[in-house]
């Protein structure tokens, strides 16, 4: 029971029930599927119950498995509290962090941003990964997922970094060429540059003014899954573009891309978004309220 009592089991029992498979388990901590089914089968032993039914293609969680978890849970978590409490009173917050984010965002304005952090904060080790969908912080493992976007799992918390809206400009020069549109509807008449970016639906434009929200369905003859590429198709006069207010900011300033259809626009605010048991872990909120102070510093002007 001594490996039981050193929690180390458990941390591989509760990654293999996230992961729902040895491999993948294995993959995240770092070790050899049979060592990780070495270890489930020394917990069995020492709890005297079947956690898991095994058979050659995968593996389902028992009863006794899905009542451990909750239990083997709820210790780690203690746990992770205690080192959280010790190290925020020594105000050396230490450990590894993993954060996604979004391509555009997280090159742009999260890794520069985590840079300063770590040199802030020495001890502190993380890894930045940026994804073009939406991401499980609890199912991937991930401690922190900083998202643009309003929508948000009710099984997580999220804390607002900076507000945020999307906003549809095109370059001059497409104007000349081919006016710019007068109302909503007229937008599916015009080269659009559309984004395939994380959760949001492909094609599909919800905008919102005063009179309410409108679903408009665009098309063009570019597209892609990354903002940076499409802000350089409307640079260069081939289309309009929805996208961030932070984004397109610095071109509006220069008289590179004039907004159109100034009335509707799209919430787009920025979050820090992490797993419930993680809510007060001093190395994650460092990280949150770091975040937080660097966008208000450097944020594009409204």
């Amino acid at each position: 029971m001594n490996n039981l009592l050193e929690n180390a089991d458990l941390r591989v029992f509760v990654t293999v029930v996230r992961k729902g498979s040895f491999a993948q388990a294995a993959a995240e901590l770092g070790m050899s599927a049979a060592y990780v089914s070495k270890r489930i089968g020394v917990l069995e032993e020492a709890l005297g119950v079947r956690l898991f039914q095994r058979t050659t293609r995968r593996i389902v969680i028992t009863e006794e498995g899905e009542q451990a978890f909750g239990r083997a849970q709820a210790i780690l978590d203690s746990l992770d509290d205690l080192v959280d409490e010790v190290s925020e009173r020594r105000r050396e917050p230490s450990g590894r962090v993993r954060i996604c984010s979004s391509f555009g965002f997280g090159r742009n304005v999260v890794a520069p941003a985590i840079a300063k952090l770590v040199r802030a904060y020495p001890a502190l080790q993380i890894r930045v990964e940026v994804f073009d969908r939406l991401v499980d912080p609890v199912a991937e493992g991930f401690d922190l997922d900083v998202r643009i976007g309003d929508e948000i799992a009710p099984q997580l918390i999220a804390r607002r970094l900076m507000a945020n809206h999307r906003i549809l400009c095109a370059a001059p020069d497409y104007l000349a060429r081919h006016g710019a549109p007068r109302s909503l509807p007229e937008l599916s008449g015009h080269q659009c540059l559309v984004i395939k970016e994380r959760d949001h639906p492909f094609g599909v434009w919800r905008l919102r003014s005063r009179a309410g929200e409108e679903t408009v369905k665009v098309s063009g003859a570019l597209s892609t899954n990354h903002g940076e590429i499409a802000l350089r198709w409307a640079l260069d006069g081939a289309g309009i573009i929805l996208r961030s207010r932070w984004h397109a900011q610095p071109h509006l300033d220069a008289g590179l891309l004039v907004q159109v259809l100034p009335d509707f626009s799209q919430e787009a605010n920025v979050w820090a978004v992490y797993p419930q048991r993680l809510g007060n872990s001093a190395k994650v909120r460092v990280c949150v309220e770091f975040l937080e102070r660097e966008l208000a510093a450097g944020r594009a002007p409204e």
